[in-house]
Parts: C-alpha cells; structure tokens; sequence
C-alpha cells in the first residue's frame, strides 16, 4: 500500500493503482520478489513516497530469464505465426490508447514531468511505436544472393530472432523507454526480460498488466522492479540471456559490456550525449529562439539529446542569449500533475544534487548566470532553468552530460564551417546536434561533418517511430527505432545449397 494518499488531482483509476500490492509480472504471473523485499517509489515533486514495489535479485532474474528462454526455445511465442505477434502487440497499442489518461498522470506522478507532455508526447509515440514494429512482424525477410564461385548454387539469408533478451531502462521516458526496447523485440520474435529503472517503475507494472490483458503467452514479456546492482547486473551477466539492450549513462553503459562478456551476448547501447545547437546569422530567430530553448529545457533537461551547448554566431548573440534567458526566466514550474504545469522537478534528489553541483562547479571555474542557476522551491527536486555563458571547452560543464536544464552557450565568428564543425564535435559523446539557418546548402554541408547519428535543421527533439536514434562515439552502439532497430534483435544466416 502507498504510504501517503496520491496527489488529490488525479482520477480514481490513478489513486486506485498507486494503493495497490505491486508485483511484477513473470512467466505470465504477477509475483513477488523471491525475498520478499520492496522499496520506495518517490514524488519527485514533494520527495515523499507514493508506492512500494518489489526489488527483485539474482533468484528473480533467474526465474524471468528461464521463463523467457522455454517461450522462446519451446514455444509458444516462437511457434506463433508473424501475423498472430503482429496482432498482439497491436492490441497492446489499443489498450494503452484507451487507457491514455492514467497512464499520462501516473508517469507525472512518477517520473514528474508535466502531464500536458505525457499527454501529447509520451504517450503517443509509445503507442505509434507499438503499431509501427507491429506491422514490422509479418514483413522481416532475408535475401536470395548471386552467386559468383564456379558451380551451381542456390544461396540465400534468413533474419531469424537473436533470442532471449535482457533489456534496461532510464528514468528520463519510462513508458516510452519501455515500448522502445519490447516493441522491435517482440516484432522481430524475441522473448524479453526487461529490467525498469528504479526510480520511476509505476507506468512499466501498469503496462505488465495490458500484455497480460492482451494474451500474450507466459513467459514472452517479463517485467522486473529492482536496483541496478541486484537486478541490472545479474541480467546483463546471465549465461541464458543472448543479447542485452540498455539505454542509459555512457559510465553504466561500460560496465554493461564488461557483464556481457560472459558468454559474449550480443549488447546494443544508448547512451549519453552533450549535443550542440548552432545557430548561424541567418536563422529565422523567431523560431531559432524558442527551438534551441525547447532543446535544452523540454522534459527539465532530462535528455540524452537535449540541445546542452548552444554555439550563437556573434552577430546575433545577444539577441539570442536574450531570448532563451527570458524563455527560462518564464517557464511555469510546478508539479507535473498540475496542469500548468511547464517543467517539474528532477526525478531524485540523487539527480538534483548532480545538476546543481553541475552548476555550482561551471560558477566556480568562472562561468556566469544568464538565467536560473538555483533551486525552485522548498521542497522536491525542482532546478530552475538555467543559462551560462562565459563558459570554456575544457570546463566539466561544456564537457559532461549534465542531464538537467542548464545550457552552455558561447558565441562564434568564423565562418568556416570546419572550424564550427570541429567545436561542436568536440566532445566524447555523438547522439544529436542541430544547425539553424535559413541556406539549405549550410544545413546539409553542417549535417554532413557533424558525427552524430541525429541531426536536425531548424528543429531539436523531433521523433518518429521510423527514424533511426542513436549515437557516435560514447554515445553507444546500434540504433533505436526505424527498421535499423530489428538488426538489434535478429542473427542474419546464410544458407547454400548445391544444384
């Protein structure tokens, strides 16, 4: 049972689940953890517990990833038709439609972002997601081959499911994380353990309980709750499980590999990213203003692809600069269930002694305050937005992922697109950039020698269940989404016979 009533705002189908015993779903049941523990599941908005869920260990994981492996090795899931998975995760698709609402006050009240965003954003793409790789099942084929060795031959591929998959999500989108990693998973034939981050479970034990609605065979999805350390760690490193997916920080990232060695499981990263947003003298400020402060501010910040340096061409800079510092100044900050909401707070108060310390070291190496740089508040894990100029490339700022609403912005003068180029890929990391201008020819030159896997022009943060994200360098491996995705979750096999 919640220790605390849920916030009065929300509706009586929300309140209802936060009261509830919660259990995670394995081999087609919804269980406890084996020990029996549970832990806490905080407001970010007023840092007091709302829930307790289960912390699964090593013995949980074991349970979902043998469940796992006999669905896939002996069926059902493995023996069920392309079009018989193609409906099933469809139907998933329709019943988290119908039930939009709660799940957008439940991610609020978990996860803290506002629920205008959950609403219009978070919940959409989840579902277009569903449908999208659903219509991928009946349609992952191989390919016949010419044949150029003397003889007669008839060679061709097949793309056949990698296995059973362990996969683990961040905090930042939950739900959308979630349907991220099971939606091409399931469409490509796999079985799935995933493992949630502990900070913001609530939204992936809802979704448990559709797939559970939908049919899906015991053992297909299994859903764990748990810590990094007594559920991550034991998943990535378990001998039955044949590929790992992890979407996180570049530094948990690293120790994901070193897990997987074991038996070499394949392993697909998304990870951190310190993305520039350029903005050359002919952009149309009008929408380059609000843009790159959508970039940096959108869901508090807390995105692997957030527009965190801004790079402004002096002749436009102070106009600019101006213009996100009234932007940040201007945003509505409050609890994400409160439908005025514009930004909520942090996730954690792990997360609010990170960003802050983040800025309090940029201050200390001589950067200085545009807008923000405090705490909102007296209580929760709120950071106002926050704009620092002043800065330098080697400063911790400029150079880490700071993973909340604070952007770097410094001015350029030269007009080689090299020399722009080389300072916005000065940075470990390769996830996203953007480059606003109104020529055509500098947008593509720019998209051209920026490594990084997404680059938009005159937007930030536009996605779509067929594009491919993800990144450079640290950034990770593979790519999410699009048909790129399904080679995450499949082996191809060459198969030649002679004639």
């Amino acid at each position: 049972m919640a220790t605390i009533p849920v916030d009065s705002r929300v509706n009586s189908k929300t309140a209802e689940f936060f009261s509830r015993q919660h259990r995670m779903l394995i081999d087609g049941r919804f269980v406890l953890a084996a020990s029996g523990k549970t832990f806490p599941v905080y407001n970010p908005a007023t840092g007091e517990v709302v829930a307790q869920v289960p912390e699964a260990e090593a013995e949980d994981v074991n349970r979902a990833v043998t469940a796992a492996r006999r669905a896939f090795d002996e069926g059902p899931w493995s023996k069920m038709s392309t079009s018989q998975r193609g409906q099933l995760i469809w139907k998933v698709a329709d019943l988290l439609e119908a039930n939009l609402e709660e799940f957008a006050e439940i991610e609020a009240l978990d996860n803290g972002k506002p629920l205008s965003v959950a609403r219009v954003a978070d919940l959409p793409l989840a579902i277009d997601m569903f449908r999208y790789m659903a219509g991928w099942a009946t349609k992952i084929s191989g390919k016949t081959l010419n044949f150029s060795t003397p003889g007669a031959f008839h060679s061709y591929t097949m793309r056949e499911p990698i296995g059973v998959v362990g996969q683990i999500i961040p905090w930042n989108f939950p739900l959308l994380m979630a349907v991220w990693k099971l939606a091409p998973a399931l469409a490509s034939g796999c079985c799935v353990v995933l493992k949630v981050a502990e900070q913001t479970p609530m939204t992936a034990l809802r979704l448990a309980e559709l797939f559970d609605q939908a049919g899906f065979p015991a053992g297909v999805v299994n859903i764990l709750t748990g810590y990094g350390e007594g559920a991550g760690a034991p998943l990535a490193a378990h001998p039955g499980v044949d590929k790992i997916a992890f979407t996180g920080s570049t530094e948990v990232g690293k120790l994901i590999v070193k897990a997987s060695a074991g038996n070499l499981k394949k392993v697909s990263l998304e990870l951190g990213g310190k993305s520039p947003a350029i903005i050359f003298p002919d952009a149309d400020l009008e929408r380059a203003i609000p843009g790159t402060a959508s970039a940096i501010f959108f869901n508090q910040g807390q995105c692997c692809c957030a527009g965190s340096r801004l790079f402004i061409h002096e002749s436009v800079y102070d106009k600019v600069l101006q213009g996100v510092s009234d932007i940040a100044g201007g945003i509505h900050m409050g609890a994400g269930i409160d439908p005025n909401t514009q930004m909520g707070p942090l996730v954690s108060e792990e997360q609010f002694d990170k960003v802050t310390g983040y800025i309090n070291s940029g201050v200390n190496e001589g950067a200085k305050v545009a807008a923000g740089g405090k705490r909102f508040g007296d209580r929760g894990y709120f950071v106002q937005p926050t704009v620092l100029t002043n800065t330098k490339p080697n400063m911790k700022v400029v150079q880490e992922e700071i993973f909340g609403p604070v952007v770097c912005a410094e001015s350029f003068s030269d007009a080689d697109l090299d020399r722009v180029a080389r300072e916005a890929n000065n940075t470990s990391f390769g996830l996203a950039a953007s480059v606003w201008t109104r020529d055509l020819s500098t947008a593509h030159k720019m998209a051209r020698r920026i490594k990084a896997g997404t680059v938009w022009i005159n937007c930030h943060n536009v996605f779509d269940a067929s594009l491919p994200f993800g990144g450079y360098k640290e950034s990770g491996w593979g790519r999410e989404m699009g048909e790129e995705v399904l080679s995450n979750y499949t082996e191809i096999k060459a198969v030649t016979a002679a004639l």
